[in-house]
């Protein structure tokens, strides 16, 4: 009367057992306990399929005399660990499946519990881990790996955009056994109990010495990121059967990463399955090389009002011609005269800068929604939102106008990251597209929404607050569940430039926008996971849309304030 995540195990073609999880990730962007029940410890039992009665439960198995146990995914991230249970029994080999999804600094923690899990337990450790975008908002990065007594003996491709990968290694039982036997603090636990024994005759064959394992090339956050969301890129546009990507390049930032990625997805997909393969998985005809690939898969287009400059409509083309993407520039400026007219029309009034501030942006924003979703259907393509997750943390975005696509590529990754990606870009380089100086007409602007007239010189943060700011108050409160105080004295500690009262005034500004935007939040098209938290109430961090809005954590706030 209960559904259990479990592992087959299979020996010559025939299943021979189960091995059922015990620890169930429940945190963050997994809810597996929403499906599953866990399988009681020391628990095992027999499981009648047909004709077959099969063991089930908390085992190991002993196949031709070699014994392998399982350690299941968030089965090595927890304390208690199972391989812990595995070396008192005597496992020689266990096996650890994975679905681990990439986060920024994340491998280095897999790294290291792979290591002492092979160490602790005088055993083989073999991690495999799922790869490529599976369904759509986690990315998984490979990395399979194979440590034997605290040495890594092998390690396959992070990141990679091939749809397997196969790593070897060869391992000296004897040796293991040896070291276990003469360890003094080593326990055993003795029976058989909840061994499966299964016949094996395992090939009688010379294995080659394992040359030593290289360390792993070190990967700054910047590759990390940009291979992570390329992959993602390419596996969802293949995936939905989509034949590449449109952008609303704007000139700004944000656009210019979603468009600079994609691009990147199509060299780095190349590289790894070759040109035919990758012009056949987007459903496009075969061109002579990569930049015909991008050309024919990447499609953007620069959308002017009357508000826009020259700086804008330059980097965008700049951007555009550096990534050889099919490029466009019209103006909207007569679908945002004729909403105007027709609403002032309705009202009886004249919409004006001093009364409608927000309506006069907002109609711009959508305004270029629609002739961007009819380019992406005319071409069958994915578009792209470019909203950032400081953005979607205090709604600075229009619903229907700049959120408007089927995938949000960077809404799980805040904007101070970004800005420093796109300098670290423009000298260092994208993985697969080396530097791109392009992007220096973009890091010289400040980022800015250009909805008001030029004469307002707006910015994204004199609408809002600095943006390292705004992304640690983010952080607290939605990592470290922090409340509006102790929000506050962080910041106080962090921000030693900015005085008491004007972070005080910056946590209220963020935490009303906050309350006031999470319907926005609920109706972002899905993005990726990149780091330690997201705000996708539908995977990680929920709030409800109608809420008292933090009114006695302000209120304690105020109170701080003035002592």
């Amino acid at each position: 009367n209960a559904i259990f995540n479990a592992v087959a195990v299979c020996v010559d073609g025939a299943v021979r057992g189960f091995v059922c999880k015990r620890f169930l990730a429940g945190d963050g962007v997994h809810y597996e306990p929403r499906w599953f029940k866990p399988w009681p410890r020391g628990m095992a039992t027999h499981l009648t399929i047909g004709d077959h009665r099969l063991p089930i439960g908390d085992r190991c198995f002993d196949v031709g005399g070699v014994r392998f146990g399982f350690e299941i995914c968030e089965e090595a991230w927890v304390a208690d660990r199972v391989s812990a249970r595995h070396a008192r029994r005597g496992v020689d080999v266990v096996l650890n499946p994975s679905a681990s999804p990439f986060a920024l600094g994340k491998d280095a923690t897999r790294d290291r519990f792979v290591l002492e899990g092979s160490r602790s337990t005088f055993s083989a450790y073999v991690l495999a881990n799922l790869m490529g975008n599976e369904a759509g908002r986690l990315i998984f990065e490979g990395g399979s790996r194979i440590a034997v007594g605290g040495s890594m003996r092998a390690r396959g491709e992070r990141l990679g955009f091939t749809d397997h990968d196969v790593v070897l290694a060869t391992v000296e039982l004897s040796s293991l056994r040896s070291q276990r036997a003469a360890s003094g603090s080593f326990r055993v636990d003795l029976g058989d109990d909840d061994v499966v024994a299964v016949p094996f005759a395992w090939p009688a064959v010379t294995a080659p010495a394992t040359p030593p394992c290289a360390p792993p090339t070190p990967i700054v956050d910047a590759d990390d990121f940009a291979r992570a969301v390329a992959l993602g890129l390419f596996d969802h546009a293949r995936r939905s059967r989509s034949r590449g990507w449109v952008v609303s390049l704007s000139g700004g930032a944000d656009s210019a990463v979603c468009a600079t990625l994609a691009a990147a997805a199509v060299h780095l997909a190349t590289q790894a399955r070759g040109l035919e393969a990758v012009a056949e998985a987007l459903g496009v005809p075969c061109p002579d090389d990569v930049q015909g690939l991008v050309r024919a898969t990447l499609t953007t287009v620069y959308q002017a009002t009357r508000h826009s400059g020259a700086v804008t409509e330059h980097a965008a083309a700049a951007v555009a011609e550096a990534l050889n993407a099919r490029h466009h520039r019209w103006s909207v400026d007569d679908l945002v005269d004729g909403a105007t007219e027709r609403v002032q029309a309705a009202l009886g009034r004249p919409l004006s800068w001093e009364t409608d501030d927000i309506t006069l942006q907002n109609i711009q924003a959508r305004a270029r929604a629609p002739g961007v979703w009819m380019l992406a259907n005319a071409e069958r393509k994915l578009l792209l939102a470019t909203s950032n997750r400081s953005e979607a943390a205090v709604g600075y975005a229009t619903m229907d106008g700049d959120t408007a696509g089927g995938l949000s590529p960077i809404a799980g990754i805040d904007k101070a990251f970004l800005r420093r990606w796109l300098r670290y870009a423009e000298s260092w380089g994208v993985p697969g597209l080396g530097p791109l100086p392009a992007l220096a007409t973009v890091n010289a602007q400040q980022p800015t929404a250009e909805l008001r007239p030029a004469a307002a010189h707006q910015t994204d943060e004199a609408d809002l607050m600095p943006y390292e700011v705004l992304d640690a108050i983010e952080r607290r409160l939605v990592r470290d569940r922090a409340t509006p105080v102790a929000i506050w004295r962080g910041l106080v500690a962090d921000f030693p430039q900015h005085d008491g009262r004007t972070l005080a005034a910056w946590v209220r500004r963020f935490l009303t926008l906050w309350t006031a935007n999470q319907w926005k939040r609920e109706r972002y098209a899905p993005a990726f996971h990149l780091d330690g938290y997201n705000l996708d109430p539908r995977s990680a961090f929920r709030f409800p849309i109608l809420s008292a809005g933090f009114t006695e954590g302000l209120a304690a706030l105020d109170a701080e304030i003035e002592a």
